[in-house]
C-alpha cells in the first residue's frame, strides 16, 4: 500500500509535465488571434508557429534529445534541468514584443516540452505496480487535459471581452502607458495566460527535481557498465540493430502519427476553424473547447478504474470508431452551425478520453526495455511530432479559409483515423497485468 500511495504521488508530480505540455498548445493556440493582430502575422505565419512550437518539430527536436539523455543519464536528471528550459521559453513568449522573440519562445518551450515526454511517461510505468500501469498513465493524460481546459478557462476570463479583462488592461496600463494600442492592450491578456504556465513550470520543477530515481534504470544501467560500452548513442545503435525493437517502433509510430496529424491540427487551430469556418464568436468557440476537454478528462477518469481489467483493443477500437464519426459528421453534415460544432466537440471529447496517446504512452514504456525504453519512445515521438509539423503546413494549404477546403482536409482525416484504428487493432499487444521484466523478457530473451 505504502508502495502504491508513492507512486501515485510521483505519477502526479511527473503528469504536471503533460499539463504543461498540453498548456503551451492551447495558450498559444487561444491567443493565435491576438498575436496576429498584435504583429500583423499571416496564415503562413501562423502555420509557421505551429511548425516550430509544442505541438511539432520544437517537441520532436525535443524528444529524440530527452530520450537519449533519460537512458544515458537517468530519468532524474531530466526533472532536475528541463522545466528550466521551459521557463525560459515561456519567458521569451510573455516578454516578446516582434515575430523572433515569439518564434524563439514557441521554439524553446517546444524543445522542452519534447525533453520531458519520453522521461515522463517512462518514469510512470518504471514507477507502477503491475495493476496499476494503465491507471497511472491515465492519471498523466487526465493532466493533459486538465492543461487546455484551465487555460482556455483563463483565457475566457482574460480576454478582450472577457470578465476579468479590466485587470488586464490595469497591468497592460501599468507596463506600456495609458495610450498604448488596442492590439498591444489585447494581446497582455495571452502574456498573462502564458504567466500562468511558467508559475506552474516553477511548482512543477520544484517538486520533479525530488523524486527519487527509477530503481530500474539503475538496475539497467549497473548491468550495462559491467558488460558494454555505455557512449552517449549506444542505446540508439543497439535499438537499430535489435529487429524486434525496430518493428515495435514502426508499429508505435504508425498507430501515434495517424491519430497525431489529425489531434494536431485539433490542438492549434481547433478554435480558428470554429470561429472562422462555424461562423461562432471567440468565445463560443473557447467555450465549446473548453468543455471538450473536461470531457476528455472526466471518460480518462472513469476509464482509469477499468483499463488495467479490460481488455485494451475493445477500448482502443471504440475510441477511434468515435473519433472517426466525429468527422463523418463534418462531411456529411458540413461545419456551419453550432448544433454540428457541439456535437463534433462532445464526440472529439469522448475519444479524447479512450484517445491512441493514451496506448502509445502505455505501450511505449512496456515494449522496450529499460536500457533503451526512453530512447525509443523519443525517436517514435520526434517522428510523430515532426511530421505533424508538416501536416500543419499541408492541412493549412488544403483548408485554407474555405468550408469546400475544410471538407477535403475532413477526409484526409477520416482515412487517417481508419489506418491508427486498423493498424492497432492488428498490432494491439498483449501487455495487461504482467510486469515490464515479464514483457521483455518475452521480446528480447533472457539476457535482455
Amino acid at each position: 500500500m505504502a508502495k502504491e500511495k508513492g507512486s501515485l504521488r510521483s505519477t502526479i508530480a511527473v503528469s504536471l509535465t503533460n499539463y504543461l505540455d498540453a498548456g503551451a498548445i492551447v495558450a498559444g493556440a487561444g491567443g493565435l488571434r491576438l498575436w496576429q493582430d498584435y504583429l500583423g502575422l499571416s496564415n503562413m505565419t501562423l502555420a509557421l508557429m505551429n511548425f516550430i512550437s509544442a505541438n511539432a518539430v520544437g517537441a520532436a527536436i525535443g524528444a529524440i534529445i530527452g530520450g537519449i539523455l533519460a537512458d544515458k543519464y537517468g530519468r532524474k536528471f531530466i526533472y532536475t534541468y528541463n522545466l528550466l528550459v521551459y521557463m525560459l521559453g515561456v519567458a521569451l513568449i510573455i516578454c516578446s514584443v516582434n515575430l523572433p522573440m515569439l518564434l524563439c519562445g514557441f521554439l524553446v518551450t517546444g524543445i522542452s516540452v519534447g525533453v520531458g515526454v519520453p522521461a515522463s511517461w517512462t518514469y510512470i510505468s518504471e514507477s507502477s505496480e503491475v495493476n496499476n500501469r494503465g491507471r497511472n498513465i491515465c492519471i498523466s493524460q487526465m493532466s493533459w487535459a486538465f492543461g487546455p481546459a484551465v487555460i482556455l478557462l483563463l483565457g475566457m476570463l482574460l480576454a478582450p471581452d472577457g470578465f476579468l479583462f479590466g485587470w488586464v488592461k490595469s497591468v497592460a496600463h501599468a507596463f506600456g502607458g495609458e495610450s498604448m494600442p488596442t492590439n498591444s492592450l489585447n494581446v497582455f491578456s495571452s502574456r498573462i495566460v502564458f504567466l500562468t504556465l511558467f508559475v506552474v513550470a516553477f511548482i512543477a520543477w520544484n517538486l520533479q527535481r525530488r523524486l527519487d530515481e527509477s530503481s530500474e534504470w539503475k538496475t539497467a544501467k549497473a548491468c550495462n557498465e559491467k558488460s558494454e560500452n555505455t557512449g552517449l548513442f549506444h542505446a540508439i545503435r543497439v535499438l537499430f540493430s535489435n529487429k524486434i525493437a525496430v518493428r515495435t517502433v514502426i508499429f508505435l509510430a504508425t498507430i501515434y502519427l495517424t491519430w497525431n496529424l489529425v489531434a494536431s491540427v485539433m490542438g492549434f487551430f481547433q478554435q480558428y476553424i470554429y470561429e472562422t469556418l462555424g461562423g461562432v464568436s471567440n468565445e463560443q468557440s473557447n467555450w465549446m473547447t473548453c468543455i471538450q476537454w473536461i470531457i476528455v478528462a472526466g471518460v480518462t477518469f472513469i476509464y482509469s478504474f477499468f483499463i488495467d481489467k479490460i481488455s485494451h483493443k475493445l477500448i482502443y477500437t471504440i475510441g477511434l470508431l468515435v473519433a472517426i464519426s466525429a468527422w463523418v459528421l463534418i462531411v456529411t453534415i458540413g461545419i456551419n452551425g453550432k448544433t454540428v460544432l457541439w456535437a463534433f466537440a462532445v464526440l472529439w471529447g469522448i475519444q479524447g478520453g479512450l484517445s491512441v496517446q493514451i496506448f502509445y504512452a502505455l505501450w511505449g514504456s512496456e515494449l522496450f526495455p529499460a536500457k533503451f525504453r526512453a530512447g525509443a519512445q523519443g525517436l517514435a515521438f520526434f517522428i510523430v511530432r515532426g511530421l505533424s509539423g508538416i501536416w500543419g503546413f499541408v492541412y493549412t494549404f488544403i483548408s485554407g479559409d474555405s468550408p469546400e477546403g475544410f471538407t477535403i482536409a475532413a477526409y484526409c482525416m477520416i482515412a487517417l483515423l481508419l489506418i491508427s484504428l486498423i493498424v492497432g487493432f492488428i498490432g494491439c499487444p498483449n501487455t495487461r497485468g504482467r510486469s515490464l521484466d515479464s514483457i521483455a523478457k518475452e521480446r528480447y530473451g533472457e539476457n535482455y
